[in-house]
């Protein structure tokens, strides 16, 4: 964030010879001169009176007093009122920002928005919110994730509401950033046209389209109103260090350290924040006094507190993912921050083109022309430091704060993201705030002086660019729209990278194009034959094509990657099952268990397992305990209420496949088998719909129809009863009972046809 000379009033001057329009400033606290003042008043002494500087000259010699003679002065016809309102101006803002994002409305859940969200068992249960605070479960963001948690409570996995609330929380930051520039005493003008270049700009649609990146937007939220409060708290303290005021600065510091919280709760990227704090207390008093630094301590450890926690999950996820990348040398991490640097900048100043996971850089730490970004970085922040004018003061702030919110994401530190990109451009949707804020200030003043008293083109001039941009994000967040949209898009501009084959091959497997996920899924071991997870999702899909053999070969190479993935366990137990050997598939679900205790996909199969060998009751145990952890399993409701019915327990069963429907409607088994309960029941017309349902479902559903027409014959409705057999036949030739029924039912048609007459 970039702040301009403080200002005390909005009245405009032009002076009528030259034609130059400027703001009435006040001198920065400290002396400096703003850039804006400087270069307006030498334009005007200088270059349009050439006497002027010789008379300063003269005057600082001794010389003649002379000064040049008043100009007339004409005023500028003022803005509309309702211009002015601040109110106006803030709801134009988010009015751009929702327009721009109306493509999310029809987006889904995307990326691992599945472990985020719509797998993840501290969301849709049997863990919550004391798993989220007390356990590692939350990763870096406890906070977020329990507004993700309210929100399932409030509308379940529908994602509209959630990218409706991502679009409002990136509003809302907007707003904040302009007020935040307005107390850095950046005009009016190119505070907002800064906040708004932040806000519709194409580096953003990541972090507002994507769900699971609340992280950013939350964070942002608060880490926004905690420098809002800590300006208001400098200036309270310094205008009146008693009384009321005195009080006014306790409430604004209090507000400052809760928002400072709540950010790093809400993401601990945003520990940079007692650093910016800092920044901007040297800012805005002129000086930096190392005494002071006591107002910034607690938050101090609460960034500490913050880091702590990062590093210990993170090193948690590095564990898991078992990858040889990690051993980074020194040398390797510096030239690895230096050309994230000068990458960010340049995607700020060209977003084009944008990719969800761009190439990973090779680094090359003998070649010295590698360490060349990192040294331009510590030279430039040196002469901008050194460098005495208010433009360099200025530029110094703008870039110091962007290197600040880069740093944890610079590769000083392990993040579990680098194993496929040193960069990306949710990671920099703080540090954005910096150079875009300078660029929103440094555009509007030349506006002033290069096209001055030409409001309506001044205007023009910035909508149209606030339009390029916004048509620029309103593109890109349609890219979000689905798995597919995203990795195609991806795989377009970056063909190599094998996690968009990987991802996008999970996407055709959900939606069962087996040959073209198995296309995808060798596309990624091409290019990285060490991907312990592409090896377990080709496995799965030859599994699903009925190629066990190959199957078990890749998953057996997915655990020879990595010994403790437990999906990849789970699943050769799966296909084990497929060949007969039930006893050796358990094996393999109990190693999926001992490295993940609450793999609920693991308790299922292990469930089947037991039904297969007879073991009925320790079959029961284990689909409760998959239904424990995630209670939306429509296949554990359906398989425990088989096993409870096999033991005898019918309205348990019956309590089951009620659930197993609630849940999923299209899983046709489970309405077969209600229907079944019902009929026994002797409850024939909800056991019909149940039927009728099961075969919507699935139209080729044999048994369904020969228990529809059992349900029909039962009705008296013989004619649509041997139609349901005659159906059930035409399916499945070798069913004995629908042969048998089918028998039954014409012999009653013949019984009756001589009684009708």
């Amino acid at each position: 964030m970039i702040p301009a000379a403080r200002k005390s009033r909005s009245t405009r001057i032009v002076f009528e010879d030259d034609k130059v329009d400027i703001w009435e400033c006040d001198l920065l606290r400290g002396g400096i001169r703003s850039l804006v003042w400087d270069c307006a008043w030498r334009h005007c002494l200088e270059t349009r009176n050439p006497m002027a500087k010789r008379s300063e000259k003269k005057n600082a010699l001794g010389g003649d007093d002379s000064r040049p003679a008043p100009r007339k002065m004409v005023s500028v016809p003022p803005l509309p009122s309702w211009l002015n309102r601040d109110w106006m101006w803030g709801l134009l803002l988010v009015l751009a920002v929702f327009v721009t994002y109306t493509p999310v409305w029809w987006a889904g859940f995307i990326w691992d928005d599945d472990a985020f969200i719509t797998n993840n068992p501290c969301i849709v249960g049997p863990r919550g919110l004391k798993e989220i605070w007390t356990t590692s479960a939350a990763d870096i963001c406890p906070l977020t994730l329990t507004t993700v948690w309210v929100e399932h409570a409030l509308w379940g996995l529908n994602p509209l509401p959630y990218h409706l609330v991502n679009v409002l929380l990136h509003a809302a930051c907007a707003v904040l950033l302009w007020r935040v520039l307005l107390g850095l005493h950046v005009p009016k003008p190119g505070a907002w046209l800064g906040a708004t270049l932040w806000a519709l700009h194409p580096v953003q649609v990541e972090s507002v389209a994507w769900i699971t990146e609340i992280k950013n937007t939350q964070s942002g939220l608060f880490y926004l109103l905690s420098i809002l409060f800590f300006m208001k708290y400098l200036r309270a303290r310094d205008s009146n260090p008693e009384g009321e005021e005195r009080i006014s600065s306790g409430w604004n510091y209090g507000l400052t350290l809760l928002f400072a919280a709540l950010a790093m709760a809400s993401k601990s990227s945003t520990v940079i924040l007692p650093v910016v704090l800092c920044l901007c207390a040297w800012w805005i008093e002129g000086e930096w006094q190392w005494r002071k630094l006591a107002r910034i301590a607690p938050i101090f450890l609460l960034s500490v507190a913050a880091c702590a926690l990062s590093i210990w999950t993170q090193g948690i996820q590095l564990e898991t993912a078992n990858d040889p990348q990690w051993a980074r040398a020194w040398p390797e991490r510096l030239i690895t921050a230096g050309d994230a640097v000068w990458f960010y900048l340049s995607k700020l100043l060209w977003p084009h083109p944008l990719i969800t996971i761009y190439p990973r850089w090779q680094i090359e730490i003998e070649q010295w022309i590698s360490y060349l970004p990192i040294l331009a970085v510590l030279m430039v922040l040196s002469v901008l430091w050194l460098k005495s004018g208010s433009w360099s003061r200025s530029c110094f702030f703008a870039f110091a704060y962007f290197l600040m919110a880069l740093f944890p994401i610079l590769g000083f530190l392990n993040v579990y993201f680098f194993r496929y990109s040193f960069v990306s451009d949710h990671l920099q949707y703080l540090a954005g705030m910096g150079p875009l804020a300078l660029m929103g200030a440094v555009l509007a003043r030349l506006a002033d002086l290069i096209i001055p008293r030409r409001c309506k083109l001044q205007s023009a001039l910035s909508a149209g660019l606030l339009l390029v941009l916004g048509t620029l994000s309103w593109q890109r967040a349609c890219v979000y729209e689905s798995h597919e949209t995203l990795w195609m898009d991806t795989l377009r501009h970056n063909p190599a990278a094998w996690s968009a084959y990987n991802n996008l091959g999970s996407a055709f497997l959900r939606k069962k194009q087996l040959d073209k996920a198995i296309e995808q899924f060798q596309k990624a071991l091409e290019i990285n034959p060490n991907n312990a997870g592409a090896h377990n999702n080709l496995g799965d899909a030859l599994s699903q094509k009925g190629r066990i053999d190959e199957a078990i070969e890749q998953f057996q190479k997915a655990l020879e990657i990595n010994p403790n993935f437990a999906e990849a366990h789970s699943n050769l137990g799966n296909a084990l099952v497929q060949k007969g050997l039930v006893n050796e598939a358990m094996i393999q679900y109990e190693k999926s268990l001992e490295i993940d205790p609450n793999y609920a996909e693991a308790h299922y199969n292990l469930g089947v397992a037991f039904v297969k060998k007879g073991q009925v009751n320790d079959a029961i145990e284990q689909f409760q305990k998959a239904l424990e952890i995630n209670p939306n399993d429509a296949k554990a409701h359906n398989n425990l209420g088989n096993a409870l019915l096999q033991n005898g327990q019918v309205d348990e069963a019956m309590a089951q496949f009620q659930e197993a429907v609630e849940v999923d409607p299209n899983i046709a088994q489970a309405h077969y088998n209600l229907g079944n309960i019902l009929l026994q029941k002797g409850q024939v017309d909800e056991a019909i719909i149940e039927f009728q349902k099961a075969i919507g479902v699935n139209s080729d559903y044999a048994e369904a129809r020969n228990s529809l027409g059992i349900a029909f014959a039962q009705q008296g409705q013989i004619d649509e009863a041997i139609a349901q057999f005659q159906q059930a036949l035409h399916l499945n030739p070798n069913d004995s009972s629908a042969q048998n029924n089918l028998a039954k039912a014409e012999a009653m048609i013949r019984q009756q046809a001589p009684q009708k007459q």
